[in-house]
């Protein structure tokens, strides 16, 4: 076996799933363990010894000494293929009675059973294909083996799974024959269902697959209605469907996915130190139990469907069909995306109900037909580093594909993406200025290549999950009654429960952010009024920051940086993000007047995670002795509207976050609580305070634009609220010299004068007792100069 070890290692390269099983898996290298493995194959125990060596569990190859007896610790489920004649029958039951019996012997023996799977390749093949059934790779001779390890060597992975207890199904299910049996039955759907998680379904012949969609009842009465309201033939009306169908639909190749996961790896390692992935487990458990997967990412770069269609196959998954604008479909990279999953879809489907039909059916099919799809809800990519207002559309069509009667859990992953540098930052913050939108074309790529170098690290966290079906039992209990009848009737509730989910799902994207060194340090820095600060001051400044974050964490998902506040300024030095500076007193951080704008985007990603501790700064530095319960009071008044503006889901959880992060202040000799629950600042820390309370000043200015124009006309037009203030606010960023575009944003304040209209500050008969106590303590959190040139505006 070990020479046979030595012949294979050369041409075999095996990836691991998850990369540290006995943490992620919760495997424990000391209590005895036993693999199972689908089929017999010494190329296959091979494959798993090194994988086994690599990540500290015990060899396959080396048997399990249990209470002075030596048992296989190998177990597999079905025998080997000879050359010739029938497969020889495994001797699984056997091994598993052994187990057995040895635990009905040993009360204090608790074997571990870890199932693991590995693949050679990842094609799922053709539908009524010949040449899936002539090249099957799951019971192949030793012959047709050799070819695989010789073509498919260097693309095998291995999946380890969890661990069951064998004492525990000793103790609860008895140790007799039918037990071994039923292990062995729930074993062989376990593996055919990680052959899924991992290939995904067999693909269709993408005519064959136009066929069946035009011959669907949904687009026969869709051509129907077209070659009615067009005046043309029927025959006119298909050929134009065809031709949307050929514009949307996907062309997948799995040898595209493995020579792209190729260049991918290549690429990444140029231009990152590293991709930090958190979160993945549960997914890949969730396709495991036969959820259809639909991912939901952030949007901020083009590079979004490269790197997390690279993660996703990384991390043991099929690739997921990609909604991709339409505006990517351009030669040669459209023809590659294609080929590649994506399927594109126009930025409208106004004025062309065919077209929006033809989607529809696409997308449906997809779903039926098993296929994990991507898409960015927010519609495009974040100019100004924060998210953006849901496109609900995608959403909808979602939840109209569960009311057809998908009877599979359709599952929303809510994904943050995160970069230390964001390559087409310099262009958004043209396009804020005014600057038109450049075409995508070969240029742009060519252009973009040329600039590759070290951009740090990449962030990829799969947040909280949202079953689609589940959802609507809670908010709609009677879904499945009301659609029962006519699935394609529009119902009431739709477009509440569609707005409902999407704001859902951006909250659960944001909390999964990753907070970086480069987001935390441009957070810091961009609060000061030179945007400079003592290297010893930042690092004491971003020491406290990591701390609070971490003992105070925004939600479980959430992720912090390692190290240190010097270890993280060393990193961003080393990214030359930042200026390092020398006079006689000693060092200077700073961030280049030029590089103002560019820091923003970095500061937005995570601000949602900062805006509650330095509203609570703010409130404590602005009052004299303020309580515990008035600082909880006055956060809550103004939540309503950072929830809206920052998509922050803190709900149900505002008081204890609040409450914990008032009692780490203490913990951090920030501040001192009396009897009465007074609180005062220590005055050694004052200036670290004032420092975090600095975070949330723009964010307050451009509430008190809103709230003091409402006090001095309650019964202003929302239209000409947003108006008068986005033009008070660009003034504003001249007067006091702020770098940050999304200040005079007309989106943001939209969002905020929607959410002002929700609270019955704007309307026929708005609350003025509400504007003027929201105006009075958004005011007294500013300094003088700005009071004073927002009251002169208003």
């Amino acid at each position: 076996m070990q020479g046979a070890r030595w012949l294979q290692k050369p041409v075999v390269t095996t990836r691991l799933v998850p990369e540290d099983p006995i943490s992620e898996l919760d495997i424990d290298p000391k209590r005895p363990l036993v693999y199972v493995m689908a089929h017999e194959s010494h190329s296959d125990l091979l494959a798993l010894h090194e994988a086994c060596l690599n990540s500290g569990l015990p060899s396959p190859l080396e048997p399990l000494e249990v209470k002075g007896e030596k048992v296989s610790r190998v177990v597999w489920l079905n025998g080997a293929t000879p050359l010739f004649g029938t497969r020889k029958k495994a001797d699984f039951m056997a091994r598993f009675e052994k187990l057995l019996g040895l635990h009905r012997t040993y009360d204090d023996l608790d074997a571990q059973v870890v199932p693991v799977s590995l693949f050679w390749g990842r094609d799922p093949g053709k539908e009524e294909s010949v040449s899936a059934t002539l090249l099957n790779r799951e019971h192949p001779t030793w012959l047709r083996k050799f070819f695989i390890l010789m073509m498919l060597g260097r693309d095998s992975f291995i999946r380890f799974s969890r661990p069951v207890s064998l004492r525990y199904m000793a103790d609860n299910h008895g140790t007799d024959e039918g037990i071994a049996q039923k292990l062995a039955r729930v074993a062989r759907v376990h593996f055919g269902r990680q052959r899924t998680v991992a290939t995904g379904p067999r693909l269709p012949d993408r005519q064959a697959l136009f066929a069946s969609l035009l011959a669907s009842k949904g687009l026969q009465q869709a051509v129907a209605d077209e070659a009615k309201s067009k005046g043309i033939s029927e025959e006119k009306a298909r050929e134009k469907a065809t031709e949307y169908l050929e514009e949307i639909a996907a062309d997948y190749s799995s040898n595209l996915i493995r020579i792209g996961e190729r260049i991918l790896s290549w690429l990444w390692n140029k231009i990152y130190n590293g991709i930090n992935v958190r979160g993945a487990e549960q997914v890949r458990q969730l396709s495991q139990d036969g959820h259809e997967i639909v991912f939901v990412p952030c949007h901020r770069s083009h590079m979004d469907y490269l790197l997390l269609s690279y993660i996703i196959y990384q991390q043991g998954m099929v690739p997921p069909h990609i909604a991709a604008g339409v505006n990517l479909n351009f030669w040669p990279a459209g023809p590659i995306f294609r080929q590649g999953g994506a399927f594109f879809i126009r930025r409208s489907f106004r004025g062309n109900k065919l077209y929006a039909d033809v989607f529809r059916e696409y997308l449906h099919q997809l779903f039926a037909r098993g296929y994990s799809i991507e898409y960015f809800c927010e519609g495009g990519r974040s100019r100004t580093g924060r998210l953006l207002p849901p496109k609900t559309g995608m959403i909808a069509m979602t939840i109209q594909t569960v009311l057809r009667g998908i009877e599979r859990p359709v599952t929303l992953v809510p994904i943050y993406l995160g970069y230390d540098h964001v390559m087409e930052v310099s262009t958004y913050h043209k396009e804020l200025k005014g600057k038109k939108k450049e075409k995508e074309g070969l240029g742009q790529v060519l252009s973009a290549i040329k600039k590759l170098r070290n951009y740090g690290e990449g962030y990829v966290n799969f947040g909280q999950p949202i079953t689609v079906h589940q959802f609507l039992n809670d908010k709609v209990p009677n879904w499945r009654e009301d659609t029962q009848d006519d699935p394609e009737q529009r119902q009431p509730w739709l477009t509440p429960a569609v707005n409902e989910l999407a704001n859902q799902l951006m909250c659960n994207i944001n909390d999964a952010a990753a907070v970086s060194s480069v987001t935390l340090t441009a957070t810091t820095l961009l609060a000061t009024p030179q945007h400079a600060l003592p290297r010893a001051t930042l690092e004491q400044q971003l020491d406290f920051y990591l701390k609070l974050l971490q003992a105070v964490p925004y939600t479980p998902y959430t992720t912090l940086t390692e190290g240190d506040g010097k270890q993280v300024l060393q990193t961003v030095l080393d990214l030359e993000k930042f200026q390092l500076s020398q006079d006689d007193l000693g060092e200077i951080v700073s961030i280049a007047d030029h590089q103002a704008v560019t820091m923003t985007y970095y500061r937005n990603n995570i601000l949602h995670l900062m805006i509650l501790p330095s509203l609570l700064a703010s409130l404590v530095v602005k009052s004299a002795k303020p309580s515990r319960k008035q600082l909880i009071e006055d956060a809550h008044k103004l939540y309503p509207l950072l929830q809206a503006e920052l998509f922050m889901g803190l709900d149900g959880e505002l008081d204890e976050y609040l409450h914990a992060l008032i009692n780490e202040l203490l913990n951090h000799g920030h501040l001192l609580e009396d009897d009465h629950g007074q609180l005062t600042i220590v005055e050694s820390r004052r200036n670290s305070l004032m420092q975090l309370a600095a975070i949330c000043q723009e964010t307050l200015q451009r509430y008190a634009i809103l709230l003091a124009r409402l006090q001095a006309e309650p019964h202003i037009e929302r239209g000409s609220l947003e108006k008068e203030a986005t033009k008070l606010a660009e003034r504003l960023c001249k007067l006091h010299g702020t770098s940050a575009p999304e200040f005079f944003d007309k989106k943001v304040f939209n969002t905020l004068t929607l959410r002002l209209k929700e609270m019955g500050c704007i309307g026929d008969t708005p609350d003025t007792d509400l504007i003027k106590e929201l105006a009075q303590l958004v005011l007294t959190q500013l300094p003088v100069s700005m009071r004073a040139s927002i009251s002169q505006a208003g």
